[in-house]
């Protein structure tokens, strides 16, 4: 493993999510997610269903890490539409004008940041989530985070964020906090 400081970092458009990047992002989904695997929710299958969704909506980006080649993380996101469902799973409901995505161009969703685990706590996720947001036209970007992760928590709000509810995005998911975090 090469110095924290010699990760490259390699953006990603809809049109360049070819097999192989598809694949680097499942892999390394795969291996952060290994104990949580047949849970359906948490399953390979049903996160591939999810990127599907996510690359479908504008201004869909990734940022991938790379360490001598070799992945060691990722942070995607796309601006959420007019009308997205995005707000419609928070346990209390928050104003309107919290949640007006009017021209789609509001809130960048960040859906997925994650790193293996030898790249933990080397200043990687945050040169990834930070190389994400970097020129993004949105004026803010939220993110989910599980609660059963204090830890990763307090992190993101080291970041900037602030937590503004609970959340339950589907049937079938865990309650996320849900944070949000201005952009300049």
């Amino acid at each position: 493993m090469n110095a924290p400081g010699t990760v490259t970092l390699h953006h990603y458009g809809p049109n360049e999510l070819d097999d192989g990047v598809r694949t680097t992002l499942a892999e390394v989904y795969a291996e952060v997610y290994a104990d949580r695997l047949s849970d359906p929710f948490f399953s390979v299958g049903r996160f591939q269903e999810r990127l599907d969704g996510h690359v479908s909506r504008p201004g869909w980006e990734a940022v991938i890490g790379y360490d001598d080649g070799q992945a060691i993380g990722y942070a995607y996101g796309s601006a959420l539409p007019e009308g997205s469902r995005w707000w419609a799973g928070m346990l209390s409901p928050l104003s309107e004008e919290d949640i007006d995505e009017t021209g789609g161009r509001r809130t960048l969703a960040l859906f997925e940041l994650m790193v293996r685990q030898p790249w933990r706590k080397t200043g990687s996720a945050h040169r990834i989530h930070e190389a994400l947001l970097a020129d993004r036209p949105e004026e803010r970007v939220t993110l989910l985070v599980e609660p059963r992760h204090p830890k990763v928590q307090a992190l993101y709000e080291e970041w900037g964020y602030k937590y503004i509810g609970d959340q339950q995005p589907f049937p079938d998911a865990p309650v996320y906090a849900t944070m949000l975090r201005p952009l300049s």
